[in-house]
């Protein structure tokens, strides 16, 4: 995000250059007494040098606080908040306050406390304090980068490094409500990541944030916390701000988490300390030219490749291949008989040929679903030995990767959870179902056992940079109900994946949403063959919609039914780019045909949420068809 402010900004808020000299004095009073002596000064400065994860610091009382009080009830009153929700932030959030001169007289008279906070945060004495603070260097007084972010429960910010553009230092400066002290148990705080030093294959070294955050500061009235900008370093989120518990009785004003939130840039031309070609400089070490690099060799999980038993139909290259006794009497044991006769198979086919999906509901069998249920709700999942994905600010879940070979365990039955990962779905008998129901022929394939905890996980926007489509599906689990994906009907029993996607779509959502959601949709026609372009730079939000997050920007959500978090750049009469939803729900199978460029993502669980997901998800590569080498040639 890139915002710009007239050279005269400054003087026509306050009146002429020369008055603006005389008011230094006058300026330093909107801050705290004594904030600005030099003892102050270089304690907070001992204090930045020596924090962590990396350098930051908090500023309790900052303002004046008469003078914010007037600035809050200015913005309460006068400013209109926008709701916006992507795969990486749910929140609500004002316009550019950066430019404020430029709105009419009428309007600027309403905010007069807003423009003399905004004029001293970016005047010259309080940008010196924030410089020699941070060891920053010098910080533009041109470029002035703010805006308004509320939070109110079930909101967040997903992990992020803030590095976009000329960003020096990230601030934040809190005005949740003076008279309801806030409490670090509704959550809504900053937390930072600490950081591994890994070397690459290429022997560069490499920052990579670690799975979880190691400093939490809750937010508080008029307290100040800022950090600077370094790329692949300053990695932080903001926790979801939590719903009250049902039956409690304190009044805690509705939780909501007010804040300025903004940015410090380097000075810009004509400015003192100007550095031409900085700019470039910064770009080129950003954090986003490393996850367009090699960086994502350091992911965890990476694929583990089988390569399959090659699924042929004897002699004839052009039969289908066919599901022996043996594979029946296999597949009968974990999945619904209905789905492997051979009228069923065929209807799948054309349904798949016609649309490149499946949604199955039911897909395994009464017996072994009631098992795993119980298994589920048993905590059983808990004993296993789930690692978690890293780094942050692509993914976060716990997982499993299935085993070459099953343990006999001392006799004991595996639990179902293994028994799906490391028996069912590499099995050859699988594949060749698989392959009869899409129409291809697999090559090697990669899966995992996921548990998307609530609070806690999400995967962002990632695009698929094969140059072959590949075959991927997601057997859902989720034992709890009440997360959008309640039963839709025969249709989708049927494999009618139509149907159901109209009726997902039919109504607007009125509910809160929980998240937990995987959803597919249509990349940017850019020519991007950046695989990792969704997460910070590649899922756009439209031309005339900011984003003050510091995490980029990203495409906007419209709510609709079971896809409470819809991403759309289009007008309600155009494609919005979705191009299939599939909401936590029990014993739901889909499988997609993923062309090169598709987004996926999984949406943040949030607390609210009535547990974990819980899902198994697989990745197949297949042979070219026909028509794929054609479009080639």
């Amino acid at each position: 995000m890139k915002r710009k402010a007239d050279d005269n900004a400054t003087k026509a808020t306050n009146g002429s250059a020369k008055k603006q000299a005389t008011e230094s004095g006058g300026i330093q009073s909107r801050f705290r007494e004594g904030l600005f002596d030099p003892a102050i000064v270089k304690s907070y400065a001992n204090d930045y040098a020596k924090s962590g994860p990396y350098l930051h610091t908090v500023v309790s009382e900052l303002m004046n606080g008469d003078l914010l009080r007037s600035v809050r009830s200015e913005i309460t009153e006068n400013i209109h908040f926008t709701p916006k929700e992507t795969d990486i932030y749910k929140i609500h959030q004002s316009g550019d306050l950066a430019n404020l001169d430029g709105l009419p007289a009428s309007a600027l008279e309403k905010l007069p406390s807003l423009l003399k906070l905004r004029d001293a945060l970016y005047g010259e004495d309080f940008r010196k304090w924030v410089s020699e603070v941070s060891g920053a260097g010098p910080l533009s007084g041109k470029k002035t980068d703010m805006a308004v972010n509320v939070y109110v429960p079930g909101c967040h910010l997903l992990c992020h490094d803030d590095v976009i553009g000329t960003r020096r230092v990230s601030y934040i400066l809190y005005l949740t409500d003076p008279d309801k002290p806030w409490k670090a148990e509704w959550g809504g705080a900053l937390r930072l990541y600490p950081t591994d030093e890994v070397k690459g294959e290429n022997g560069k070294k490499y920052k990579l944030p670690k799975a979880e955050w190691s400093k939490v500061i809750p937010p508080a009235w008029n307290q100040l916390s800022f950090f600077t900008v370094q790329p692949g370093e300053s990695f932080h989120d903001v926790e979801e701000v939590y719903k009250r518990v049902e039956g409690e009785a304190e009044d805690d004003g509705g939780r909501v988490r007010m804040a300025i939130s903004g940015w410090f840039h380097i000075p810009q031309e004509g400015e003192e300390g100007f550095e031409p070609g900085l700019e470039e400089k910064l770009a080129e070490r950003s954090s986003l030219q490393q996850l367009q690099g090699k960086a994502d060799q350091f992911d965890e999980p990476q694929h583990q490749w089988a390569s399959l038993e090659e699924v042929d139909a004897k002699d004839d290259e052009d039969a289908e291949p066919e599901l022996t006794e043996e594979d029946l009497a296999f597949l009968i044991k974990f999945m619904t008989p209905n789905y492997l006769t051979p009228d069923t198979v065929e209807e799948l086919n054309e349904l798949f040929t016609e649309e490149c999906l499946l949604q199955l509901t039911n897909f395994l069998s009464d017996k072994f679903s009631k098992k795993l249920k119980e298994s589920l709700e048993g905590g059983q999942a808990d004993e296993l030995s789930w690692a978690t994905s890293r780094p942050p600010h692509k993914h976060r879940y716990q997982y499993l990767q299935a085993q070459s070979q099953v343990s006999e365990n001392n006799g004991t039955e595996a639990s179902p959870l293994r028994q799906i990962l490391d028996e069912l779905l590499p099995s050859s008998a699988f594949q060749k179902w698989l392959a009869l129901v899409t129409g291809s022929k697999p090559k090697r394939a990669s899966v995992l056992a996921r548990r998307f905890r609530k609070s806690l996980d999400y995967q962002l926007a990632q695009g698929y940079g094969g140059d072959e489509p590949q075959l991927e599906y997601t057997l859902c689990v989720t034992p709890t109900s009440g997360w959008g994906a309640e039963e839709e009907g025969a249709e989708q029993e049927n494999g009618d994946s139509s149907k159901t996607k109209k009726k997902q779509q039919a109504e607007a959502e009125e509910e809160d949403n929980v998240g937990g959601y995987e959803l597919y949709m249509a990349g940017e026609d850019d020519g991007d063959d950046n695989e990792d372009g969704g997460s910070d730079d590649g899922v756009n939000i439209p031309p005339n919609v900011q984003s003050a997050t510091g995490a980029g920007q990203r495409r906007s959500a419209k709510k609709k039914k079971a896809d409470p978090a819809v991403y759309q750049a289009a007008g309600d009469d155009e494609d919005d780019g979705i191009l299939f939803s599939n909401p936590a729900g029990w014993n739901t199978m889909s499988i997609v045909l993923r062309d090169k460029g598709t987004l996926k993502f999984v949406k943040y669980v949030s607390q609210a949420a009535p547990g974990d997901r819980f899902d198994f998800t697989g990745c197949v590569e297949i042979e070219p068809t026909e028509d794929d080498e054609d479009d080639e040639e």
